[in-house]
């Protein structure tokens, strides 16, 4: 009979014992993707602030985008303004494939309306 009462309190602290790791895994596990979504929102509002705006940048910045040089930044200006930035595209004033490298990195940013 007591081995019958100790091979009982063994499985039992046992079960408690695993059930105490699994919970604390599963609390761990599930504060990953809170720490996770907190990067990647503050990494979108950093990418957001670094946006190059078409409408107002020089020429200069305008060449430091990949596959504008000289001649498109040129384009891009002489063009300017533009409502959206896919005009690039749309006005033929850059080539799709350059649109395709620039369009994360740029905006079209309105002026504000005169009262």
């Amino acid at each position: 009979m007591k081995k019958m009462l100790w091979k009982i309190l063994i499985v039992s602290l046992s079960l408690v014992f695993v059930s105490t790791i699994g919970f604390a895994a599963e609390k761990k596990a599930s504060s990953v993707p809170a720490d996770v979504k907190t990067v990647e929102k503050k990494a979108e509002v950093a990418a957001k602030a670094e946006l190059l705006d078409i409408n107002t940048a020089s020429k200069e910045t305008l060449m430091k985008l990949p596959g504008v040089g000289d001649a498109y930044a040129k384009k891009i200006i002489d063009g300017r303004p533009y409502a959206k930035k896919d005009q690039l595209k749309s006005k033929n004033i850059i080539p799709a494939d350059v649109y395709e490298k620039i369009k994360d990195n740029i905006i079209a940013k309105q002026p504000p309306k005169k009262k």
